[in-house]
Protein backbone atom coordinates (compact mmCIF):
# COMPACT_ATOMS: atom_id res chain seq x y z
CA UNK A 1 0.00 0.00 0.00
CA UNK A 2 0.98 3.42 -0.82
CA UNK A 3 0.96 6.24 1.62
CA UNK A 4 -0.05 9.68 0.65
CA UNK A 5 2.78 11.47 3.05
CA UNK A 6 1.37 14.56 2.24
CA UNK A 7 -0.84 13.78 5.19
CA UNK A 8 1.69 13.30 7.69
CA UNK A 9 3.18 16.79 7.13
CA UNK A 10 1.71 19.57 9.68
CA UNK A 11 1.68 23.11 8.10
CA UNK A 12 2.04 25.86 10.79
CA UNK A 13 0.96 29.15 9.83
CA UNK A 14 3.47 32.27 11.11
CA UNK A 15 6.31 30.29 12.12
CA UNK A 16 8.94 31.06 13.15
CA UNK A 17 7.73 34.19 12.08
CA UNK A 18 4.99 35.58 10.21
CA UNK A 19 4.09 34.89 6.58
CA UNK A 20 5.92 32.02 7.04
CA UNK A 21 4.18 28.33 6.91
CA UNK A 22 6.34 25.61 8.94
CA UNK A 23 6.27 22.42 7.38
CA UNK A 24 6.99 19.81 10.16
CA UNK A 25 7.76 16.23 9.81
CA UNK A 26 7.04 15.52 13.52
CA UNK A 27 3.81 13.63 12.14
CA UNK A 28 5.51 11.61 9.68
CA UNK A 29 8.07 10.85 11.88
CA UNK A 30 5.63 9.86 14.58
CA UNK A 31 3.80 7.23 12.39
CA UNK A 32 5.96 3.77 11.75
CA UNK A 33 4.41 3.15 8.20
CA UNK A 34 4.78 6.66 6.97
CA UNK A 35 8.31 7.09 8.35
CA UNK A 36 8.87 3.58 6.79
CA UNK A 37 7.60 4.44 3.23
CA UNK A 38 9.81 7.82 3.30
CA UNK A 39 12.77 5.84 4.29
CA UNK A 40 12.22 3.23 1.77
CA UNK A 41 11.64 5.72 -1.24
CA UNK A 42 14.52 7.26 -0.68
CA UNK A 43 16.32 3.96 0.15
CA UNK A 44 14.97 3.07 -3.68
CA UNK A 45 16.87 6.06 -4.53
CA UNK A 46 20.06 5.39 -3.03
CA UNK A 47 20.27 1.87 -4.79
CA UNK A 48 19.90 3.17 -7.92
CA UNK A 49 22.93 5.70 -7.21
CA UNK A 50 24.99 2.80 -5.89
CA UNK A 51 25.57 5.11 -2.66
CA UNK A 52 28.38 3.85 -0.47
CA UNK A 53 27.86 6.49 1.88
CA UNK A 54 25.30 8.85 3.44
CA UNK A 55 26.08 12.18 4.54
CA UNK A 56 23.36 14.81 6.67
CA UNK A 57 23.35 18.12 8.30
CA UNK A 58 22.45 17.88 12.27
CA UNK A 59 19.73 17.84 12.94
CA UNK A 60 17.15 16.94 10.55
CA UNK A 61 19.78 15.34 8.08
CA UNK A 62 20.22 12.93 10.88
CA UNK A 63 16.70 11.84 10.88
CA UNK A 64 16.46 10.82 7.26
CA UNK A 65 19.76 10.18 6.41
CA UNK A 66 20.89 7.22 9.35
CA UNK A 67 17.48 4.79 8.68
CA UNK A 68 18.66 4.98 5.18
CA UNK A 69 22.37 4.26 6.05
CA UNK A 70 21.25 1.13 8.37
CA UNK A 71 18.81 -0.42 5.85
CA UNK A 72 21.75 0.02 2.81
CA UNK A 73 24.42 -1.55 5.16
CA UNK A 74 26.49 2.05 4.56
CA UNK A 75 28.10 4.28 6.86
CA UNK A 76 26.36 8.03 8.01
CA UNK A 77 28.65 10.97 8.41
CA UNK A 78 27.13 13.90 10.05
CA UNK A 79 28.05 17.42 8.72
CA UNK A 80 27.68 19.54 11.99
CA UNK A 81 27.99 23.13 13.96
CA UNK A 82 31.11 24.66 15.38
CA UNK A 83 32.52 22.74 18.07
CA UNK A 84 30.56 19.73 17.88
CA UNK A 85 32.89 17.49 16.49
CA UNK A 86 36.16 16.19 18.59
CA UNK A 87 38.96 15.51 15.97
CA UNK A 88 40.39 17.50 13.10
CA UNK A 89 38.04 19.05 10.75
CA UNK A 90 37.10 20.39 7.27
CA UNK A 91 34.68 23.68 7.22
CA UNK A 92 32.23 25.06 4.75
CA UNK A 93 30.85 28.32 5.35
CA UNK A 94 27.55 29.48 3.66
CA UNK A 95 25.40 32.36 4.18
CA UNK A 96 22.30 33.33 6.03
CA UNK A 97 19.40 35.43 6.06
CA UNK A 98 21.45 37.69 8.31
CA UNK A 99 25.24 36.84 8.40
CA UNK A 100 27.12 33.71 8.06
CA UNK A 101 26.91 29.87 9.58
CA UNK A 102 29.24 26.46 8.75
CA UNK A 103 28.91 23.34 8.97
CA UNK A 104 32.47 20.77 9.90
CA UNK A 105 32.73 17.36 9.17
CA UNK A 106 35.52 15.28 10.47
CA UNK A 107 38.78 14.73 7.67
CA UNK A 108 38.51 10.63 7.48
CA UNK A 109 34.26 11.39 7.29
CA UNK A 110 34.43 10.48 3.93
CA UNK A 111 36.84 8.18 1.72
CA UNK A 112 38.10 10.10 -1.45
CA UNK A 113 36.00 8.57 -4.56
CA UNK A 114 33.12 6.97 -2.35
CA UNK A 115 29.84 7.42 -3.65
CA UNK A 116 27.85 9.55 -1.27
CA UNK A 117 24.09 10.67 -1.12
CA UNK A 118 23.59 13.78 1.01
CA UNK A 119 20.40 14.02 3.28
CA UNK A 120 18.06 16.36 4.43
CA UNK A 121 14.51 17.33 5.95
CA UNK A 122 13.65 19.68 3.39
CA UNK A 123 15.46 21.54 0.47
CA UNK A 124 14.69 25.49 0.99
CA UNK A 125 16.91 27.89 0.22
CA UNK A 126 20.22 25.17 -0.41
CA UNK A 127 22.78 26.90 1.81
CA UNK A 128 22.85 24.51 3.93
CA UNK A 129 23.07 21.48 1.60
CA UNK A 130 25.54 23.40 -0.95
CA UNK A 131 27.77 23.43 2.00
CA UNK A 132 27.40 19.83 2.62
CA UNK A 133 27.87 18.97 -0.87
CA UNK A 134 31.17 21.39 -0.22
CA UNK A 135 32.49 19.58 2.53
CA UNK A 136 31.91 15.72 1.07
CA UNK A 137 34.09 17.50 -2.28
CA UNK A 138 36.76 19.09 0.16
CA UNK A 139 37.50 14.92 1.21
CA UNK A 140 37.05 13.71 -2.34
CA UNK A 141 34.24 12.39 -2.05
CA UNK A 142 31.53 11.78 -5.34
CA UNK A 143 28.10 13.54 -4.51
CA UNK A 144 25.93 11.16 -6.60
CA UNK A 145 22.64 12.40 -5.21
CA UNK A 146 20.68 14.51 -2.64
CA UNK A 147 17.00 12.99 -0.95
CA UNK A 148 14.35 15.41 1.02
CA UNK A 149 11.20 14.68 2.21
CA UNK A 150 10.02 17.99 1.48
CA UNK A 151 11.24 20.55 -1.29
CA UNK A 152 9.92 24.18 -1.14
CA UNK A 153 9.40 25.23 -4.57
CA UNK A 154 9.05 29.07 -3.67
CA UNK A 155 12.61 29.00 -2.36
CA UNK A 156 14.49 27.86 -5.36
CA UNK A 157 16.77 25.78 -3.28
CA UNK A 158 17.16 23.83 -6.28
CA UNK A 159 18.88 26.63 -8.15
CA UNK A 160 21.57 26.45 -5.85
CA UNK A 161 22.66 22.39 -6.47
CA UNK A 162 21.10 22.47 -9.88
CA UNK A 163 24.48 20.50 -11.23
CA UNK A 164 23.41 17.45 -8.92
CA UNK A 165 20.51 14.74 -8.78
CA UNK A 166 17.69 16.14 -6.59
CA UNK A 167 15.37 13.56 -5.34
CA UNK A 168 12.40 15.16 -3.13
CA UNK A 169 9.66 13.06 -1.62
CA UNK A 170 6.71 16.10 -1.94
CA UNK A 171 6.85 19.23 -2.64
CA UNK A 172 5.28 22.37 -1.81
Amino acid sequence: MVLDLTKYIAAIPDYPEKGVIFRDISPLMADGAAYREATNKIVEYAKSKDVEMIVGPEARGFIVGCPVAYDLGVGFAPARKKGKLPRETVEAKYALEYGESALYMHKDAVKPGQRVLVTDDLLATGGTIAATIELVEKLGGIVVGTAFFIELDDLKGRNKIEDYDIFSLMNY
